[in-house]
């Protein structure tokens, strides 16, 4: 069983070089994924993935530093578009049964989220 710092630093890498199997294959069939700035809730790993394949923009992420012990974990990373600045977000991480079970991000500042994507999230 992958120890699961290797699960946050492959989770990272696998969404920058859009290796949607092995990206998918880290997480729990029942993930649930929030994103407080925006107030949106994804449950299930088809659903997450979905909304990664189809997030608009060329978008690049950097890990910086992933720590994680057996049940939670924290990544910093660098998210880059090509016509904005670099930012800094963070996503914290619980794990079951040897894949991620939840994903929380933050990103720098709270945003509407872009539309076409409601079939997927939950709103609060």
């Amino acid at each position: 069983m992958p120890e699961n710092r290797d699960l946050v630093v492959t989770f990272i890498d696998s969404l920058e070089a859009r290796d949607w199997m092995t990206w998918a294959d880290l997480l729990h069939p029942e993930v649930v994924y929030e994103v407080p700035q925006t107030r949106e809730r994804i449950r299930g790993r088809d659903r997450y993935l979905q909304f990664n394949q189809e997030y608009p923009g060329d978008w690049h992420l950097r890990l910086e530093v992933a720590i994680a012990d057996e049940v939670n974990g924290v990544a910093w990373f660098r998210w880059e578009l090509p016509e904005a600045e670099p930012a800094d977000g963070m996503a914290f991480f619980t794990f079951a049964e040897g894949q991620i079970a939840t994903v929380t991000d933050f990103w720098p500042e709270p945003y509407e989220p872009p539309p076409g994507r409601e079939h997927l999230v939950e709103r609060w």
